[in-house]
C-alpha cells in the first residue's frame, strides 16, 4: 500500500528553481520522459520548453526539496517528442513507491491551488498565506485549506466468505471486485457512515467493526478509512445505482481483485483472508 515515504516532511517554503525536483502535470496528468520515469530537476523541463502555469511547494524527502508544477499548455497528447503524460493510475508499477506517493500529494496540492483561486464566499481573488498551506480572501477573510474528503471502506465477512462488489463508476478496464466504500455525510461519524453505506448499497447490517488503517487517495482528494466488519443480518441485494455486481465469495474462490501494493483495498482483503485462514488452521 502506498503511503507517505519515510523521512518525508511537508514544506511550504520551497521555491521553483533549476535544481529542485519537480512533479509536473498538464491538467491532471503526470508528465514524464518517455524513456526513464522519475522526478527531474526543473531545469530539464525548462530546457524542453515547458512553461509554468501554477507552482506549489510539496516537501522534502531525505532533505531533497520537491515542488509541484502545472504547465501552461501544451495539451496532454501534444507534448514535445520524448515526453508523455498519463493519469496517476497509469504510473503505478512504473514509478517507485516513494516517487508515486509524493506525486499523489503533489496532484492534490495543485488541485487545491486550481480550485481556490477565488473566494468561495465573495468571489475575490485569494492570496497565498505565507506561514501555512492556506489561501485567504483579502476582502472577507475566508481561509481555505486543502480539501480532504473522508470516505469509509469496509470488508464484510460471513464465516469464511467475503462480501465484494464491483462499482458502476469504476474506470474502464477495472473489472475487479473490491471492498465496499462510500463518502461520509455531514454530521456523521465514520462508524455511522459504514453502517449507512452498507445498508444502502447491499441491504446488509453489520457488527463488530474493527479499524484497519487509512490511506490518502488523490482521486481527487479522498482519505480512505478502512474497516473489517462482520455480517449481522439482511438479504444481500445490491443497489444498481451504486454497484454493477456484489456477491459473497469464499476466501478460496475469490474473483479478480485490485492489484497488490497500491491501494488499501487489496491490503485489507489480504489481511482479512490471512486472519481467516490462520483461525481455521488453529482449530
Amino acid at each position: 500500500m502506498l503511503h507517505t515515504p519515510d523521512l518525508f516532511e511537508p514544506a511550504i517554503d520551497i521555491d521553483l528553481h533549476d535544481q529542485v525536483l519537480t512533479h509536473v502535470f498538464v491538467r491532471d496528468r503526470l508528465v514524464q520522459r518517455a524513456e526513464g520515469a522519475g522526478p527531474l530537476p526543473w531545469r530539464i523541463y525548462r530546457e524542453a520548453g515547458f512553461q509554468v502555469l501554477r507552482v506549489q511547494p510539496v516537501g522534502r524527502h531525505r532533505g531533497v526539496p520537491h515542488v509541484a508544477v502545472t504547465l501552461d499548455g501544451p495539451e496532454p497528447d501534444a507534448l514535445p517528442q520524448g515526453w508523455r503524460a498519463g493519469g496517476l493510475r497509469s504510473w503505478f508499477g512504473v514509478l517507485d513507491d516513494a516517487t508515486m506517493a509524493i506525486a499523489m500529494r503533489a496532484l492534490q496540492v495543485l488541485e487545491w491551488d486550481r480550485t481556490h483561486r477565488f473566494c468561495g464566499a465573495c468571489g475575490t481573488p485569494t492570496e497565498q498565506v505565507g506561514y501555512e498551506r492556506a489561501k485567504r480572501c483579502p476582502a472577507c477573510g475566508l481561509t481555505a485549506y486543502p480539501r480532504i474528503s473522508p470516505a469509509m471502506m469496509v470488508l464484510i465477512t460471513r464465516g469464511r466468505e467475503l462480501l465484494l462488489g464491483r462499482g458502476v463508476n469504476f474506470p474502464p478496464g477495472r473489472f475487479f471486485y473490491s471492498a465496499l466504500a462510500g463518502f461520509l455525510e455531514a454530521g456523521e461519524s465514520i462508524e455511522d457512515a459504514v453502517v449507512r453505506e452498507v445498508r444502502e448499497e447491499v441491504n446488509v447490517e453489520v457488527k463488530n467493526l474493527r479499524y484497519f488503517g487509512s490511506q490518502s487517495w488523490p482521486f481527487p482528494n479522498s482519505l480512505m478509512i478502512a474497516f473489517h466488519a462482520e455480517y449481522a443480518g439482511g438479504e444481500m441485494r445490491p443497489d444498481p445505482a451504486e454497484l454493477a455486481d456484489a456477491q459473497w465469495f469464499p476466501i478460496d474462490a475469490l474473483p479478480p481483485l485490485p492489484p497488490p501494493g497500491v491501494s488499501i483495498a487489496r491490503e485489507l482483503i489480504d489481511w482479512v483472508c490471512a486472519g481467516l485462514r490462520d483461525s481455521a488452521g488453529g482449530r
